[in-house]
């Protein structure tokens, strides 16, 4: 049986990220700098990002950037002190960063937190031409 591969147009390496996101990485505990997974998706004239990041309070704990068309999410699990408990959850900083499409109006992005996902809207402006058109000169047989 094979497996469908997905790729976008906005990652570097897809490869890398795919084993990244994979179940396996959660067996790593060499890991460094934990992920979590986005989706991502344009509609209606914007560019849907949607984060999984549940349990974290939006306005403490995650913090969005952009910067030359680099998208950047930042936040940070804290751990609940319990005596004699093991735990599983992953504590401590989670970043990721995206490339965001060339036609990105990025002074007029919006983000909503609601029950753990975080949804930024990037409107997109209007594809124009920017080319112009090239004249041909034929030459006369002599």
């Amino acid at each position: 049986m094979t497996k469908l591969a997905h790729r976008s147009a906005f990652t570097r390496f897809p490869e890398f990220l795919d084993f990244a996101e994979s179940p396996w990485t959660a067996m790593l505990p060499f890991w460094p700098d934990p992920m979590f997974r986005i989706e991502h998706y344009a509609e209606d004239g914007r560019w849907v990002l949607r984060a999984e990041l549940a349990g974290l309070d939006a306005e403490k704990n995650i913090d969005v950037t952009v910067q030359d068309r680099i998208m950047t999410i930042r936040a940070e699990r804290q751990e609940e002190q319990r005596d004699g408990r093991r735990t599983e959850f992953r504590y401590g900083s989670l970043t990721r960063s995206v490339e965001l499409p060339s036609r990105s109006q990025t002074d007029k992005i919006t983000a909503t937190y609601d029950k753990g996902i975080l949804q930024i809207s990037v409107p997109l402006a209007d594809e124009k031409p920017t080319g112009h058109p090239i004249e041909i000169k034929t030459k006369t047989a002599k």
